[in-house]
């Protein structure tokens, strides 16, 4: 299966192109201005690979949790290749991508993400990598018990904070990866039962910040991804 996936739902910005076992990727952490470089990187794969977006079987991007504008910025630019390139589109969990790439043990996992105000982001799994129930939110303390309670490993960008939190717990870290690994993202993608993840955010909870219109209506972003498309089609 040939596909590209996209990843902008936390600090970094990551693209990959996957054919067979081939793949050509490029990541930058950037913390913001995810809209600015995306484009860019995908055209940058794309020539790399010297594919066009006709050759693809289907777009897989992470559809979060993670950052409000970063998971808006992934699935809008793919919604606008797969709508222009006519291909499927599939969603990716952050937190199953982590998973994914987490080092090999023998004991459940349990994905944490600094959600930031004491919060994390968190998926546990069974240690053969399968889901223990849905993504959520838990406070450092929730996700300490949680982790005792299953016997589970840590791993994630809050790792170090939920172990320090608990230190009479003798939780383990794995690692502490603030995103998850565009390899990874690919490799979920391209096993994915189209519409299993829906191509639609996941946010968890409401964003930080709320945009202030004062009465004025935003104006749309511009379809650079369709644009692109069309172009390397």
């Amino acid at each position: 299966m040939r596909l590209i996936a996209i990843d902008t739902a936390l600090d970094a910005c990551s693209v990959a192109i996957v054919s067979g076992a081939e793949i050509i990727a490029e990541t930058e952490v950037i913390g913001r201005g995810h809209a600015e470089r995306l484009v860019a990187m995908i055209e940058a794969v794309m020539t790399k690979a010297g594919s066009r977006f006709s050759d693809l079987d289907r777009i897989a991007v992470t559809v979060g949790p993670g950052s409000f504008t970063g998971i808006r910025v992934g699935l809008a630019t793919a919604r606008g290749l797969a709508l222009a390139a006519a291909k499927p589109l599939v969603g990716v969990l952050t937190l199953d991508a982590m998973a994914h790439a987490a080092p090999a043990t023998d004991r459940p996992l349990l994905v944490v993400l600094d959600a930031r105000r004491g919060e994390t982001y968190a998926r546990a799994y069974a240690a053969d990598g399968e889901p223990l129930g849905e993504p959520q939110v838990l406070t450092l303390a929730a996700a300490a018990a949680v982790a005792t309670q299953l016997g589970a490993d840590l791993y994630g960008s809050a790792a170090g904070l939920i172990v320090a939190a608990a230190p009479d717990a003798r939780l383990k870290s794995l690692g502490q990866p603030a995103y998850p690994e565009i390899a990874a993202v690919a490799a979920l993608g391209a096993r994915a039962t189209p519409g299993a993840v829906p191509p639609k955010p996941l946010y968890l909870r409401a964003p930080d910040a709320k945009p202030q219109t004062n009465g004025i209506v935003a104006r749309a972003a511009p379809p650079v991804a369709a644009a692109v498309a069309e172009g390397m089609s």
